[in-house]
């Protein structure tokens, strides 16, 4: 007589002992209940029957529809050839008992939704038909993905924190002032920057892990001790002058209390008392500067990028002569300076180009309309912020002109013109008086424009195209054609 252990251990090798005259009904049931999904597939791979069996986590009446469908087309794309091969191990299958390979397969579902599914295959007679039991494996499946989810916020997470660590890091060797973080008991130093270790005379090795007392000279550790112990109440504290070791340089100690980890922290920044004189060395400088400045003779403007006064010194102001007290602060510079805008065009355009202009001549307009001839020397600042252009401004109205220098002469006199008449028509005499000058004025304006021929088209009113007719015209220069005509 068989146990009952004995007889679950061999009814697998011994099926018709007990399943000969199994009711269909009752074989029916046995079968819904061992799967979650029972599928019945034709020879041809068609579902001829299936039963959904437990209690099914997800809505499965769409599942019902694949009824009269082949099999391969309920799955994805990616699924298909491992349908094939169910259907083809269990073609090969010689009984029940035979080694069964079981396949995890995807079924769409309606919404995007996805159905995971894990078969195995069994033949049913020698008709070719097939049972395919499934196992759900939804519940796995978001299981599975909520692992995936946690991991991926973890990894976000930890990204984020080696960003952030990153961005300290950079940010506490960058600043030039001396940090050092403590441990709020002990006084040990746990973390220091370059600045730190070049203030306190000590190589990066020998700093971590000693108390901060020891870098300070004997005279002034108890001081930093009182100092450290009412951080501890306070939250922050600061010290007048303290000593280091060795050097004896003075240094100002500021404390202040925070948390990491449970743990108290101190961190502490060090102030070289020198480097407070020499920022006042500095201020007195700028100071000097300028009172060198508002006191000279020539006129000084500050202007920005586009030629916006800033500044200027009163050399200016008596210049120009403000009506009514007017103020020049952001007022554009070409208001007073220049025959037309085109004088500061061009000094802002070289200015960009070279970063320094010497003698450039022009006029000056004051407030009430009067020109003087001026000499301007400018130089552009890019490297500060604002950057900046200054100008010196000189009046040579008053000078007088150097030793053998060249003035412009017409080449007729009155008397050579008069002497025309009669010989000539008043027409071709005015034209030939009206050529000479136009060549002269084309001449000035090129000369004051440093050659700029589009600056001095600009200054004479002219387009560039007229410009570089006239030129060819009279043969002045090598003048090229134009790239276009203008608009």
């Amino acid at each position: 007589m068989h146990t009952v252990g004995s007889s679950i251990e061999h009814w697998s090798e011994n099926p018709q002992v007990y399943f000969s005259n199994l009711d269909p009904d009752v074989t029916a049931a046995v079968i819904a209940a061992s799967a979650d999904l029972c599928l019945v597939i034709d020879a041809h791979g068609v579902v001829r029957d299936l039963t959904i069996g437990g209690t099914p986590q997800q809505d499965l009446s769409e599942v019902r529809r694949w009824i009269g469908r082949p099999w391969v087309d309920t799955v994805s794309v990616e699924s298909r050839a491992k349908i094939h091969a169910l259907l083809e191990s269990g073609r090969q299958a010689v009984s029940s008992s035979a080694v069964r390979v079981e396949r995890q397969v995807n079924h769409p579902l309606a919404g995007g939704q996805e159905l995971p599914v894990a078969y195995s295959v069994v033949p049913l007679g020698t008709q070719g038909r097939l049972l395919a039991l499934g196992r759900n494996l939804h519940a796995l499946a978001a299981v599975q993905q909520r692992l995936v989810d946690a991991q991926q916020s973890m990894e976000r997470d930890y990204l984020r924190l080696r960003h952030t660590e990153a961005r300290y890091r950079l940010l506490f060797e960058a600043v030039d002032e001396a940090l050092l973080v403590i441990d709020a008991s002990t006084h040990i130093v746990l973390e220091h920057n370059a600045a730190a270790a070049r203030l306190l005379g000590e190589a990066s090795r020998r700093i971590i892990g000693r108390p901060v007392i020891d870098f300070l000279a004997v005279g002034s550790q108890s001081g930093a001790q009182a100092l450290l112990a009412q951080v501890r109440s306070t939250g922050r504290s600061e010290t007048d002058e303290l000593k280091l070791a060795g050097s004896g340089a003075g240094l100002r100690l500021v404390a202040s209390l925070f948390k990491q980890d449970s743990a108290a922290l101190l961190l502490l920044r060090l102030a070289p008392i020198e480097r407070s004189v020499g920022r006042s060395a500095a201020d007195v400088e700028g100071q000097s500067l300028a009172h060198v400045v508002n006191a000279m003779p020539d006129a000084f403007v500050l202007t920005d990028m586009q030629g916006r006064v800033l500044a200027a010194n009163p050399a200016f102001l008596n210049m120009v002569q403000l009506p009514g007290g007017e103020a020049i602060t952001g007022q554009p510079l070409d208001r007073w300076l220049g025959r037309s805008s085109v004088d500061l065009n061009v000094l802002i355009g070289n200015l960009r180009q070279h970063g320094v202009l010497r003698l450039f001549p022009t006029t000056l307009r004051s407030g009430y309309g009067e020109a003087v001839q001026i000499e301007i020397s400018a130089v552009a600042v890019v490297d500060v912020q604002p950057a900046c252009l200054g100008f010196s401004i000189r009046d040579v109205s008053r000078r007088l002109p150097a030793d053998g220098r060249s003035q412009r002469q017409l080449p007729r006199s009155a008397e050579q013109l008069t002497g025309l008449v009669g010989r000539l028509p008043l027409k071709d005499i005015v034209g030939e008086t009206v050529d000479l000058i136009e060549r002269l004025c084309i001449e000035a304006a090129l000369e004051l424009t440093r050659d700029n021929r589009a600056s001095a088209a600009e200054m004479l009113g002219l387009s560039r195209q007229s410009l570089y007719v006239k030129l060819r015209r009279y043969g002045i220069q090598d003048a090229p054609s134009p790239p276009a005509l203008e608009p």
